[in-house]
C-alpha cells in the first residue's frame, strides 16, 4: 500500500525527492500518512479534492485484498 501511494504521489508532484509516506499500522486498519512539498499540495489534492478521492479509492480497492481498512491522510 505505502508503495501503491509513494507511486501515485510521485507522478504527480514537481518535487518527487519531498514525498514522504509513512505508515501507521493497527489491528484492522493501516493508515498512510502521506507529506509533500507545500508548493505540491494543491497538485496532490486536486480540484474540489478530486485526486485525493481517487487516489483514496484507489487505496481502498487494492486493501480489500489484503483484508485489511486503509485510511489516506494528507499533511501538510
Amino acid at each position: 500500500m505505502k508503495g501503491l501511494i509513494e507511486y501515485i504521489a510521485k507522478s504527480l508532484v514537481d518535487y518527487p525527492d519531498q514525498v514522504v509516506v509513512s505508515e501507521v499500522e493497527g489491528e484492522q486498519t493501516s493508515v498512510l500518512e502521506l507529506k509533500v512539498a507545500k508548493e505540491d499540495l494543491g497538485k496532490v489534492i486536486g480540484k474540489q479534492g478530486r485526486t485525493a478521492r481517487a487516489m483514496r479509492t484507489i487505496l481502498g480497492a487494492a486493501s480489500t485484498k489484503s483484508n485489511k481498512r486503509a485510511v489516506l491522510e494528507i499533511l501538510e
